[in-house]
C-alpha cells in the first residue's frame, strides 16, 4: 500500500498542463479544461498524475484504463490493484493497494464550527468532540474517518454519516466490517485511509512525495 502526495502551485500551472495533459484520454483532458479555477483543474490533473506515476514506479504498469463502476467509484480495468484519490485546499493524495480502499484528506480550517455538523454525528461522536481539548482537530479526525470509510464502501453520499460509528478504528456497514488508519502527511491537514480487507490492519502505507 502506497500513498503519493503533492501540493499545487499556481506558478507552475501552465507548465503542468503542457507536461501532463496530453498523457490522458480526450474526455479527461476536456474535463480539466472546463474548470474555471486553476486550483480545481490542477488538483484533478495531479490526482491522475500521481496515480500514473505510482503505477509505473511501484507496480511496473505503464498503461492504465481508469473506469467507473455503476456507483461511480473509479477503478482500474483488468488490474488486481485498487486506488483512491482525495484533495483539499492545496494538497492532493493518491492511495494504491492490492485491496479496495478509500482515502480522505481535509484542510484543518479553523473557521469551521463542529456544532454545525452535530446533526450528522452520533451522540457518542458529538460528545467526544465536544469534550475534547482540541475540538477542531478531533472534528476533522471524525470527518476524514467517516469519508474514507464511505469511499472504501463505494456508497458515497447514499450512506448517512450518523448511520455508523467508528470505534477503535473499526465500524460495520451493511454487515461488512471496515478498518481505518489515521495517517500524517502535513500538520495543516487531517488524513485517513480505510478498507474492509483484513490485511489492511497489519500493513502500514509507504509515503512518497511527488515533486512538481
Amino acid at each position: 500500500m502506497i500513498v503519493l502526495y503533492t501540493f499545487i502551485s499556481e506558478e507552475k500551472h501552465q507548465d503542468l498542463l503542457d507536461r501532463y495533459l496530453s498523457d490522458f484520454p480526450e474526455d479527461f483532458r476536456l474535463d480539466i479544461l472546463k474548470y474555471r479555477r486553476w486550483q480545481d483543474a490542477q488538483l484533478s490533473l495531479l490526482g491522475r498524475v500521481l496515480l500514473k506515476h505510482g503505477l509505473r514506479s511501484h507496480y511496473r504498469i505503464d498503461v492504465a484504463d481508469v473506469r467507473r463502476s455503476a456507483d461511480h467509484k473509479p477503478y482500474l480495468k483488468g488490474q488486481n490493484l485498487h486506488f483512491n484519490i482525495s484533495h483539499s485546499k492545496d494538497l492532493v493524495v493518491c492511495a494504491i493497494a492490492e485491496f479496495p480502499l478509500g482515502i480522505d484528506v481535509e484542510f484543518i480550517d479553523k473557521k469551521i464550527s463542529y456544532l454545525d455538523f452535530q446533526f450528522q454525528m452520533t451522540m457518542n461522536e458529538f460528545s467526544k468532540i465536544d469534550r475534547s481539548e482540541d475540538q477542531i482537530r478531533d472534528f476533522f479526525g471524525y470527518w476524514t474517518q467517516k469519508e474514507s470509510v464511505m469511499k472504501a464502501h463505494g456508497g458515497g453520499m447514499m450512506i448517512p454519516l450518523d448511520s455508523f460509528e467508528i470505534v477503535n478504528n473499526e465500524c460495520v456497514i451493511d454487515g461488512k466490517k471496515y478498518f481505518t488508519k489515521d495517517i500524517f502527511i502535513d500538520e495543516n491537514y487531517q488524513s485517513c485511509i480505510a478498507s474492509d480487507h483484513i490485511n489492511f490492519k497489519n500493513e502500514d502505507p509507504l509515503f512518497f512525495i511527488f515533486p512538481i
